[in-house]
């Protein structure tokens, strides 16, 4: 059974930086596409940010300058980085993985304060 495991969430001042991290467990394969997605209070769940098992990356507009994303040198671990914080980042930040499923972590609250 897939179990994907968040950490790193938190709350930061404007202007600070976070990184997130996620730890997937329970597959002996490489996932094809890692990444975050957030919500925000009464907002739909948008993509922040994915990258490929090849090292392509594609960002929310939001966040591009902003967050990196990266794969980790242990299989089937992400990470995002987080620099310049907005209270628009303000939400619950979620990892999700993509084989022939799509996996969901249980979420991490982020929340940056102004």
């Amino acid at each position: 059974q897939v179990q994907l495991v968040e950490s790193g969430g938190g709350l930061v001042q404007a202007g600070g930086s976070l990184r997130l991290s996620c730890a997937a467990s329970g597959s002996i394969f490489s996932f094809i596409v890692m990444g975050w997605y957030r919500q925000a209070p009464g907002k739909q769940r948008e993509l922040v940010a994915e990258v490929t098992n090849g090292g392509s990356t594609n960002y929310a507009d939001s966040v591009k300058g902003r967050f990196t994303i990266s794969r980790g040198n242990a299989k089937n671990t992400v990470y995002l980085q987080m620099n310049g914080l907005t209270p628009e980042d303000t939400g619950v930040y979620y990892c999700v993985a993509r084989r022939t499923s799509t996996w969901w972590g249980q979420g991490t609250q982020v929340t940056v304060s102004s």
